[in-house]
């Protein structure tokens, strides 16, 4: 399967600085921002679990 078939798509990634975070050596865990991730897609997942039922009906 081809990813693009159409004009003006593409798949251009880069980085942007987050200003918030000028403080490096005070960045939590990273076992902490795992945990805060999981937690994020798990609540994201049980609202679309949600969405999926109310279009069931």
């Amino acid at each position: 399967m081809c990813l693009v078939r159409r004009d003006k798509a593409g798949l251009d990634i880069f980085w942007l600085k987050d200003e918030s975070l000028e403080d490096f050596d005070n960045l939590p865990d990273p076992a902490i921002l795992a945990r805060e991730i999981v937690e994020s897609l798990e609540t994201a997942l049980e609202q679309f679990r949600g969405i999926e039922d109310e279009l069931k009906d």
